[in-house]
């Protein structure tokens, strides 16, 4: 089968398209054959080497934390889905970028829910990015009704489905920050209140505010951004961390500014909800597919590419110029 993966670390170069052996379902898992692949910026990290060396089979590790597709076979113990059946899956070991994946069963989901069936492109861009958000604002973000959250990288993946769950989960105003102007019409039609381009955003929000600040920040940059994201909290406000797209070095908080400050600095990771709470997330992809499929969220994807193309997606990411979601098909 074809795959797309890499053997050193390094930039988009080291990206292949490959013939691969076609894996085998083990007990607990199932094989889907891929229709589309979503690209995330951890899958950049990967191929960059912030996850480590290449450890896959014969040195090659293959990229991809979301699909979709159809169950070709069952492993050992495995009841369903059934084979034929469209699904959609989380790959927390990455593998995604390839014809066919095999995925533990606990991060499956049908596309067949009660609310309608999901089509198979929209679905695609689901199992990583919603239970993501779903994750910094219910589970680490506590948000509350009516509070008022801002959400840096408003127009990439996680931010275009973090405003929709936000409103949905009973947040009150939603602000969104972008790199560069030209990316804030995209994100304000997302469903964000104002936009700000995230330089001088601290003075945007305090005058939005009116100087009361916001009850919850999303970041994924890091840096400068995650410091001056305190300085606009309002009362016992916190700031979830999730990520460092900004590849910024470690950055420290004073303790005794977010006590003194009534002020707390969270984080969550996917991975690690993985490895610790892997029915979270299964439960969440299933929630998010109601939704879609009864169009109360979008999957806002914005790009298709083929599989040949990995590395122009993760160009696209990776220097900011991609918009809302972008995925991989392999036909």
């Amino acid at each position: 089968m074809r795959a797309v993966g890499f053997r050193a670390n390094g930039g988009t170069e080291v990206l292949e398209l490959l013939e691969v052996p076609e894996p085998v379902p083990g007990p607990g898992q199932i094989a889907v054959r891929v229709a589309f692949a979503g690209v995330n910026f951890a899958e950049i990290q990967h191929r960059r080497g912030e996850f480590g060396v290449p450890d896959g089979p014969g040195g090659l590790d293959v990229p991809g934390l979301e699909i979709s597709g159809t169950v070709t076979a069952l492993g050992e113990g495995v009841a369903g889905p059934e084979a034929g059946e469209p699904v959609a899956a989380y790959l927390p070991a990455f593998g995604g970028y390839a014809q066919v994946v095999v995925a533990d069963t606990r991060f499956v989901r049908s596309l067949r829910t009660d609310a309608g069936e999901v089509d198979l492109d929209q679905a695609a861009g689901l199992p990583c990015v919603f239970p993501t958000a779903y994750g910094v604002l219910r589970d680490a973000g506590r948000l509350r009704g009516g509070e008022t959250v801002l959400v840096h990288a408003a127009a990439g993946g996680v931010g275009s489905a973090a405003v929709q769950l936000a409103r949905g989960l009973g947040a009150g105003q939603v602000f969104g920050t972008v790199g560069s102007a030209g990316k804030i019409p995209y994100a304000a039609q997302l469903g964000y209140d104002e936009v700000f381009v995230r330089d001088g955003f601290a003075e945007r929000v305090a005058e939005a505010t009116g100087g009361r600040g916001v009850d919850l920040v999303l970041d994924p940059v890091g840096g400068p951004v995650r410091e001056q994201s305190l300085s606009v909290l309002a009362p016992f406000g916190r700031v979830v961390a999730y990520g460092d797209l900004g590849r910024h070095g470690e950055w420290t908080a004073s303790v005794r500014d977010l006590w003194k400050g009534n002020r707390t600095i969270a984080g969550f990771n996917i991975g690690d909800l993985a490895r610790r709470r892997p029915e979270r997330i299964g439960d969440y992809l299933s929630q998010a597919l109601r939704l879609l499929a009864a169009g109360r969220i979008r999957a806002n994807v914005t790009e298709i590419l083929p599989l040949a193309d990995a590395a122009k997606a993760h160009e696209l990411l990776e220097t900011g110029t991609g918009r809302g979601k972008i995925l991989l098909t392999p036909a």
